[in-house]
């Protein structure tokens, strides 16, 4: 089993902890990995309750933002399949180039009608 796969699932003491400075918050993901049975997506699924229930993620989680470069619709996800996917979902609906910003650094990259990605 890789690292990637390991989950705190054999070890609730290892159950990731998460943070929000805006909430003055802290959490424990232990029952969330032990009895929701989420297992690695414990993190991701609380960061999305979380934004739900405030209208922010809590702190360190990056998300993809997907904006259309002609309209004012946007998106944000926490996996990049699911940016791009809304991504060229705009783009085969409207035909407008949509800016995709990485989660963890500066880098764009533009989808557009032709099926090309690049900047």
């Amino acid at each position: 089993m890789s690292d990637h796969d390991s989950t705190a699932d054999d070890d609730f003491g290892a159950a990731p902890t998460i943070t929000c400075e805006r909430c003055d918050r802290e959490w424990d993901l232990a029952e969330e990995v032990a009895d929701l049975g989420v297992g690695n997506h414990a993190v991701e699924q609380f960061a999305l309750d979380h934004r739900r229930h405030t209208g922010h993620f809590p702190d360190e989680v990056a998300t993809w933002r997907a904006q259309c470069r002609n309209c004012p619709e946007e998106a944000e996800r926490l996996a990049r399949d699911a940016a791009i996917r809304w991504a060229e979902t705009h783009v085969r609906h409207t035909r407008h180039e949509v800016a995709l910003h990485d989660a963890r650094d500066d880098g764009t990259t533009v989808v557009d009608d032709e099926g090309s990605d690049g900047e």
